[in-house]
């Protein structure tokens, strides 16, 4: 099989586990207990006020104590598919509660301690997120959809389509990305409709700034656009193997979570410094 086979392979994967919901008849993982890692990692986010490190999680959001352990935040260990910081202590999630079902899209106003339901409870699961633009971006995996919404209460439909992970243009809110088993997918009509995937394979991105567009291929290579998406060029490894998400803070600030941990970057992936340990999984 060549590189590009694998690479497909690899993320149709990484799709096909993705797509379908983390089963909730598995143990959950008690990190308040001594040595204990979390795995199954679907979200990172930072948050402004004060670049606290979040990781959402099969079995609740996390943040790293001062020796890098992850702590429990609030009481929740539902399941966090999708995940991100829309603001000062202010989060949108979504998942499946420990009971089974969909969560629709949640809010957060105390930096994940409480959530509040938006819309959409027992009917989407969002397994990415974005906001930006003042908008809530979404990939519904329960019918496959690129849905937004201005509130988090009302919802436009956008196109169908199979992707792990969706990323803004932070200066065009009608240009997104999407990562497919054929390549990067590309929107300019808001979600509307996408081109067909284009190599390179990645399967998640992250788009803070203009000229500082970041994706992970299935390896955990790091590679960084400068013009949208047209052309890219490796910046580094994140170490750990396969990726579980991605997210890039500003034009050099960058968090990735692999099989082994979630890895910080300052300097545009050329180095990397472990933020959180993780336990192996062979599961995202």
């Amino acid at each position: 099989m060549n590189s590009r086979l694998a690479a497909a392979a690899a993320l149709a994967a990484a799709l096909t586990l993705t797509l379908t919901a983390c089963s909730g008849d598995e143990a959950d993982t008690d990190a308040s207990a001594p040595g204990v890692t979390v795995s199954h990692i679907h979200g990172l986010g930072l948050d402004p006020s004060d670049q606290r490190l979040y990781v959402a999680t099969h079995e609740g959001v996390y943040t790293p104590d001062a020796q890098g352990k992850p702590t429990l935040v609030g009481d929740s260990k539902d399941d966090f598919m999708g995940f991100t910081v829309a603001g000062p202590k202010t989060f949108y999630a979504s998942g499946h509660p420990t009971t089974g079902g969909n969560k629709g899209l949640i809010k957060s106003t105390d930096a994940g301690k409480t959530w509040k339901s938006l819309s959409l409870s027992g009917k989407s699961d969002f397994h990415a997120l974005d906001y930006v633009h003042d908008t809530v971006y979404g990939y519904d995996s329960t019918g496959g959809l690129l849905r937004t919404s201005k509130d988090g209460k009302t919802w436009k439909d956008g196109a169908s389509v199979q992707a792990l992970d969706i990323t803004v243009s932070p200066e065009d809110p009608g240009l997104l990305l999407a990562t497919t088993a054929e390549g990067v997918a590309r929107s300019t009509d808001s979600g509307k409709t996408f081109t067909a995937g284009q190599q390179p394979m990645m399967a998640f991105l992250s788009w803070p700034t203009k000229d500082a567009l970041y994706g992970i291929d299935t390896a955990g290579t790091l590679h960084r656009s400068t013009d949208g998406g047209t052309t890219w060029r490796q910046t580094g490894t994140v170490p750990g193997g396969q990726p579980q998400a991605l997210t890039a803070a500003g034009t050099d600030h960058i968090l990735a979570a692999t099989q082994t941990g979630v890895y910080e970057s300052k300097d545009g992936g050329k180095t990397f410094t472990r933020r959180l340990d993780v336990g192996v999984s062979g599961e995202n």
